[in-house]
């Protein structure tokens, strides 16, 4: 990556050394280095400090984030000139995104065969098998951006329906997950605007609600737990106008129950879990690939939710019950047994207890490593705020240097 040199610029006309501005930043001058240097990106925590410290909105951190500005070329076409691969191919994915957005809701002329919206549904789904199974997220964006361009040829012929926009808003979600996943928060917010607005075109209560939902997910990383909670309780109304045979509203309810738990109010969360907690009742569905939520994560999810709020008995109980019930060799994501592994290394570092906080989170690292998962990653860095009152140990300085390295792009 170019060096950050309008962050570097913004750091010092506020009068701050690097050593001042990581201490503010509550971490070390070398990783403040690496961001500046563009070899590693800040992860959510960081990112409600940073903004206080550089007075900035999240708008102006991500800019100064962005690549390097050099003789007035914008970092886009750096990127190109370099030839980076990854930068092209998301270059080319944003187009096709704001295109085939913009041609899903136009007026449409004669309908497309039933057999292409049938090849097309197919194909959606295929690619939410390939992503959930892909240790690498981002190996997915080049095959949704092949689909989405077929999808934009589609609109730009004027053949469509109401459909059309409902495949669109599927695929949005689709490239928001990678984005996310790849802590891309920006590019993943716009495919989420994009899935909405497709989705509430076509009268899809239940996509645009998993829309809502999941451009909700951007702001509880980023710690903004009302803002937040608003989107959600939005998602909530428009869940309600959906299928009651799909898990739409259980899975916004698991999420408000995260926003809940970052407010600190442990009532609104268990009443919030208990109503995810009904998605047990519902008949056996054909959930979409955009809509996973089943009832198989509520172990993990309430204990998530419970060491937020500090109840840490009743966090490693639940946490240890997801552990178990879903083993690796039994089909487990990396990235859910890494979150969960996670928790515990919390859990165990609020208990000063060193031996449980190495077991767990030496096992969260190598999943971390194995997967490429930024999920996992950005897990982990919310452990590292626990680890002061064990810090001394040699072990533990060990770990959050390995945790550090996790963040270097």
């Amino acid at each position: 990556m170019s060096r950050r040199t309008e962050l570097v610029k913004r750091r010092k006309a506020l009068g701050l050394s690097q050593e001042a501005f990581a201490s503010a930043a509550e971490t070390d001058h070398a990783t403040v280095g690496r961001w500046e240097r563009g070899e590693a990106t800040p992860q959510p925590a960081y990112r409600p400090k940073l903004m206080r410290l550089l007075k900035v909105d999240a708008d102006g951190l991500d800019r100064l984030l962005s690549a390097d500005q050099t003789a007035g070329v914008s970092s886009l076409a750096v990127a190109a000139d370099s030839g980076d691969p990854d930068d092209m191919i998301r270059r080319d994915f944003l187009r096709l995104l704001a295109l085939t957005g913009s041609m899903a809701m136009l007026p449409v002329g004669a309908q497309m065969p039933e057999e292409c919206f049938e090849d097309f549904e197919a194909m959606n789904g295929h690619l939410w098998q390939v992503y959930q199974l892909a240790r690498t997220k981002s190996a997915v964006l080049p095959l949704v951006r092949d689909q989405l361009s077929v999808l934009s040829g589609a609109c730009a012929s004027g053949l469509g329906s109401k459909r059309l926009c409902v495949l669109s808003a599927d695929l949005f979600q689709l490239a928001g997950e990678v984005f996310f996943d790849g802590d891309r928060y920006t590019d993943a917010a716009q495919c989420y605007m994009l899935a909405m607005s497709a989705s509430r075109e076509a009268g899809a209560y239940d996509l645009w609600a998993c829309a809502l939902t999941r451009h909700a997910y951007v702001g509880l990383y980023e710690r903004q737990h009302g803002e937040a909670s608003e989107m959600l309780t939005v998602a909530e109304r428009v869940a309600l106008h959906g299928d009651s045979s799909l898990s739409t509203r259980h899975w916004v309810a698991s999420v408000q129950a995260q926003a809940f738990a970052g407010l600190g109010a442990l009532d609104d969360c268990e009443r919030a879990l208990e109503r995810a907690e009904h998605v047990v009742e519902l008949p056996a569905s054909s959930n979409a690939g955009w809509l996973r939520f089943d009832g198989s994560r509520l172990a993990e999810e309430r204990g998530a939710r419970y060491v937020e709020l500090g109840r840490l008995d009743l966090a490693e109980k639940a946490l240890t019950t997801a552990l178990r019930q879903s083993p690796l060799a039994k089909g487990q994501s990396y990235r859910r047994r890494g979150a969960v592994l996670t928790d515990l290394a919390i859990i165990g570092a609020k208990r000063k207890d060193v031996e449980e906080t190495l077991t767990h989170a030496h096992e969260a690292v190598d999943l971390a490593r194995r997967s490429g998962s930024g999920y996992i990653a950005r897990r982990l860095q919310s452990l590292r705020t626990e680890l002061a009152p064990v810090v001394g140990d040699a072990r533990i300085a060990d770990l959050d240097a390995e945790i550090v390295a996790l963040n270097v792009s």
